[in-house]
């Protein structure tokens, strides 16, 4: 599998002042693995579009700084320009590139949204494939009225509630984030000055006028030839072949010619490539055919064998005969995996036709999904290090009676801070467990068996992070804080019992897995 990379095109409503977008550029490039491809400022437009690829977090990170920086210098009740706009970081797009899906993109999307909403105060609305309703599919629809008309309707008008952060405008407006394929902003220029046969060529072919899907196009008169201005919003779906072909046909009817054809700005590889496979007629072209995608292939371990490494070295670090890491990492380490295939059901869930009345149901769950696995990672790092606390309290010093009070005294705190980890392993598995009953209930009923799995992950791992949390707590049981975890634990355990019964019924049920 291949590196994984995404594009952002961060939309910014200034162009006027250099100075303010050198402090954004800026802001983006301090984020570490960031690559700017292009940054473009037009002046009547008072407008800057900037694109920049990286890894996955990279490019949510670099995003949020520059949406943090943009919302600090530009204030929209002063800025004029004739685009659209409704905020200050007017609209940011995610667009798999190599190695991310589309699904990803939009978690992306969601992450940001719900950070600049919740740290920055901006209001936010997802769109194209992250949209979280039809209406909101189409970005002319979230910034109709732009941001004065937005001013006066949020918090009014519940048709403009923001998906995240609050329903009320600072001068830095609201911002729309979302996913889509890439955008191919391409021109075809033909043998003739007759802007209206460019005109009559463009409605033909546009979608909105009932031609061809995922193109928006118009004819415009540059430098005294016809041009029929094009943006070709998904290639996979509608190729520039396809398009050029219809162009040259419809020309032909008024006597005219393609000239030639321009680019603007960047295009995905795979866009030319399918373009040259339709024009040659190869069949039976495969990818791994050009000879430079086979040398990048080879030049780099895919993500799937780094991430096998990681695990093994896991592993490894488990079985070798050492008391770090151990029974608690290996907890953490079981629910991080039930909190994962939580995350895969609903990627697999979203998307589909079949279950798109419970999509607005699953993003949450991916969401939170997400947030548990990380953290439960951490506690596999966490765990060990509390033992190794709890080991260097035990080397303490006794020779004299204040070093023997002082030793005991760091030893239990130790032992409590030991238990504290695994405990915080059990609270969390318990809500995977509750997401994992949700995505047997509602998702995919083919990826059912891996629902059960991640609740069958959580069992285990209650059970191993309770273990911890008890032979930490030995000899201190009637320490008020001991207690309170002891009994936290019986309720957790009832739980998820009542938890497990339910997700047997629900495999039985739904899946015809007779377990009930």
């Amino acid at each position: 599998m291949p590196q994984p990379i995404v594009e952002c095109i961060p939309n910014f409503s200034e162009a006027r002042r250099p100075e303010v977008i050198a402090e954004i550029m800026n802001a983006v490039n301090a984020v570490a693995g960031v690559r700017v491809l292009d940054q473009h400022s037009d002046i009547d437009h008072n407008r800057t579009v900037v694109t920049f690829v990286g890894a996955p977090e990279v490019v949510e990170a670099a995003a949020y700084e520059a949406i943090a920086k943009a919302a600090e210098l530009i204030d929209l009740e002063h800025h004029k320009g004739e685009h659209p706009r409704i905020g200050a970081t007017d609209v940011v797009p995610f667009v798999p590139i190599s190695g991310v899906t589309m699904v990803e993109c939009i978690e992306m999307a969601r992450r940001l949204g719900k950070r600049v909403g919740e740290e920055l105060g901006i209001p936010v609305y997802l769109y194209e494939e992250a949209a979280t309703s039809p209406e909101r599919t189409n970005l002319e629809n979230i910034r109709r009225g732009q941001y004065e008309g937005l001013k006066e309707e949020i918090g009014i008008n519940p048709a403009r509630k923001p998906d995240f952060g609050p329903e009320k405008l600072t001068g830095a407006g609201a911002t729309v984030i979302g996913a889509r394929q890439p955008l191919i902003a391409f021109n075809v220029y033909l043998t003739t000055d007759d802007v209206s046969i460019a005109n009559k060529i463009a409605r033909v072919i546009r979608n909105s006028s009932g031609g061809l899907h995922f193109i928006k196009a118009m004819g415009v008169l540059v430098e005294g030839r016809a041009q029929v201005s094009m943006n070709l919003t998904n290639f996979h779906r509608t190729s520039m072949a396809r398009v050029v072909e219809m162009i040259r046909r419809e020309a032909q009817r008024y006597g005219v010619q393609v000239h030639h054809s321009e680019l603007v700005g960047l295009i995905p590889y795979e866009a030319l490539v399918d373009a040259a496979v339709w024009y040659l007629q190869m069949d039976q072209f495969e990818p791994n055919q050009i000879l430079e995608s086979r040398l990048f292939e080879q030049g780099a371990p895919s993500q799937d064998e780094t991430l096998a490494e990681e695990a093994n070295q896991f592993l490894d670090a488990l079985a070798a005969g050492t008391p770090t890491p151990g029974g608690g990492s290996a907890a953490a380490y079981g629910a991080a995996m039930a909190a994962a295939l939580v995350a895969m059901v609903g990627r697999l869930t979203v998307g589909k036709k079949k279950y798109a009345d419970v999509e607005n149901e699953i993003w949450p769950v991916i969401d939170a999904a997400g947030e548990l696995k990380a953290s439960l990672q951490e506690a596999v790092k966490r765990d060990a290090a509390a033992f190794e606390g709890y080991m260097s309290a035990r080397r303490l010093p006794s020779d004299t009676e204040e070093q023997k009070s002082s030793r005991i005294r760091a030893i239990q705190a130790a032992s409590i801070h030991a238990a504290e980890v695994p405990m915080q392993v059990t609270r969390e598995t318990l809500e995977v467990l509750k997401l994992a009953v949700k995505v047997a209930r509602i998702g995919n009923v083919n990826a059912i068996s891996d629902a059960g799995t991640a609740a069958a992950f959580c069992q285990a791992a209650l059970r191993g992070a309770g273990l911890n949390v008890r032979i930490n707590l030995l000899g201190l049981e009637k320490e008020t804080q001991a207690a309170r975890m002891l009994n936290e634990l019986k309720t957790i355990a009832k739980q998820a019992d009542k938890l497990d019964k339910e997700v047997r019924a629900i495999l039985s049920e739904r899946g015809g897995l007779g377990l009930s």
